[in-house]
């Protein structure tokens, strides 16, 4: 199962790149959590978002700060078994100021019956390493 959970987390990736936000969307459970960690957080953000919906408006609002030449790549995987592990460059210019924007971003995803049921962010590869015991 664990090979599939990967496509469902790398496919929501591909879906935004490709602007299938619906289809993102899809991806999600009803109950998803979003939890952020360090500068995520201190964007004024709550350090958790919690059901689809509120999921939703969390990554819209923070897309559209962004011109449509967004898109992320992702450098690193690991699975995780119900867990998958990503590192991912994100790429873009600001929507208003046209500034270039290229930030690395930690994400640890859990997926339950197909669905995307949890999401952690952070900006330090190495502090969500350790967190999932995985320190180098």
């Amino acid at each position: 199962m664990s090979r599939e959970n990967v496509e469902v987390v790398v496919g929501q990736f591909e879906g935004v790149n490709a602007r299938a936000f619906a289809a993102v969307m899809d991806a999600y459970a009803e109950d998803v959590i979003l939890i952020l960690h360090g500068r995520w957080f201190a964007l004024g953000s709550p350090e958790v978002v919690a059901g689809k919906d509120a999921v939703g408006e969390w990554f819209g609002d923070w897309f559209r700060t962004f011109d449509r030449d967004f898109r992320f790549e992702v450098e690193e995987s690991r699975d995780l078994g119900d867990r998958i592990f990503i590192v991912a460059t994100q790429h873009g210019r600001g929507r208003s100021s046209g500034v270039p924007v290229t930030t690395q971003t930690t994400y640890l995803y859990t997926v339950r019956r197909g669905k995307i049921s949890q999401v952690e962010l952070w900006d330090d590869r190495d502090e969500a390493l350790e967190v999932v015991g995985l320190r180098e």
